[in-house]
C-alpha cells in the first residue's frame, strides 16, 4: 500500500490547527510521513519550553493509523536515540523498571506510564487499579466492548505540574479476530519522542493481544494501530538539526 496524507491541503482552509490523517502499512514510514506533514503543513507557534530567540514551533493535530504495526521495517534508521535508548524506555513503560524514580518531593519524576496504567491511585481508593488487567478482563468478556480504556491522566495532580502526563489514554476492541488500539496523547514531540512512543505503546498493544489469546485459547492478532496527537510539534529550538 502507497503511504499517503489523506487530507489534502486545499481541505485545510480556514483552520486554526491544521488536522491531517496519515495512513501506512508499516510504522517506521506511518511515522516518517507525520514528520514529514508537521514540516509541510505546521502552523508556526510559540511553546512553553522556548528560549528567548528560538523560532516558533510547527504543529498540527494528527491522525496516523498504522494498518500492521508489526509489518517491515518496524525500526526507522534515522530514529533519534539510538537502540538502547528504546529498549530502556521499552522497559520503562511495559515493565516498570523506573517507577522507584518517582519522588516528586524530592523534585525527581513526578509520575510515569507504568504506574499510572498498571496502579492508577486517587484519593480514597482501597487499591491501585491495573488497568491493563482490567482491558484484559473486558475483552476476554466481550470482545467487542467499547469500554477498554486505560487512563494516564490525573486532574487533581497533573493540573498543576511542570511537566504532566503527554499520554492521556489507551482504547482497545477486537475486529474480526485482531486488536485495534488507539492513542490519545495531548503533546508530542514529532521528531524526538514521537516514534519511541508509538514503537512502545505498539508492544504494549502486542502483550494485550497475547494475553487475550491466552485466556479465550484462540489467536488474536494485533491489529491497526491508531495514533492520535492533539499536538504533533517540531520544536523551533532543533529546526537547524532536523533539516
Amino acid at each position: 500500500m502507497r503511504e499517503m496524507i489523506v487530507t489534502p491541503r486545499n481541505s485545510l482552509k480556514g483552520m486554526a490547527l491544521p488536522n491531517i490523517q496519515v495512513v501506512s502499512r508499516n510504522l517506521a514510514r506511518g511515522w516518517e510521513e507525520a514528520v514529514k506533514a508537521c514540516w509541510d503543513y505546521g502552523v508556526r507557534i510559540p511553546t512553553q519550553y522556548d528560549k528567548e530567540g528560538d523560532p516558533n514551533s510547527r504543529d498540527i493535530a494528527l491522525n496516523l493509523t498504522v494498518l500492521d504495526p508489526f509489518a517491515e521495517p518496524r525500526l526507522h534508521r534515522d530514529m533519534p536515540g539510538g537502540f538502547d535508548d528504546l529498549e530502556i524506555y521499552l522497559r520503562e513503560v511495559r515493565d516498570g523498571v523506573h517507577d522507584h524514580w518517582i519522588d516528586p518531593e524530592n523534585k525527581k519524576w513526578q509520575y510515569t506510564y507504568h504506574k499510572r496504567l498498571r496502579a492508577f491511585d486517587f484519593p480514597g481508593c482501597d487499591a491501585p487499579i491495573d488497568q491493563i488487567e482490567y482491558v484484559i478482563d473486558a475483552l476476554c468478556k466481550a470482545p467487542h466492548t467499547r469500554r477498554a480504556l486505560a487512563t494516564t491522566w490525573k486532574p487533581w495532580e497533573d493540573a498543576g505540574i511542570d511537566d504532566p502526563a503527554c499520554l492521556q489514554s489507551f482504547w482497545f476492541r477486537i475486529f474480526n479476530g485482531k486488536l485495534v488500539m488507539r492513542c490519545r496523547i495531548r503533546s508530542n514531540d514529532a521528531y524526538k519522542a514521537a516514534f519511541m512512543n508509538m514503537y512502545v505503546f505498539t508492544e504494549l498493544q502486542r502483550v494485550v493481544a497475547e494475553r487475550v489469546s491466552e485466556r479465550l485459547g484462540r489467536l488474536i492478532r494485533v491489529g491497526q494501530y491508531d495514533h492520535a496527537a492533539d499536538s504533533f510539534h517540531i520544536y523551533g529550538s532543533y529546526l537547524d538539526e532536523f533539516t
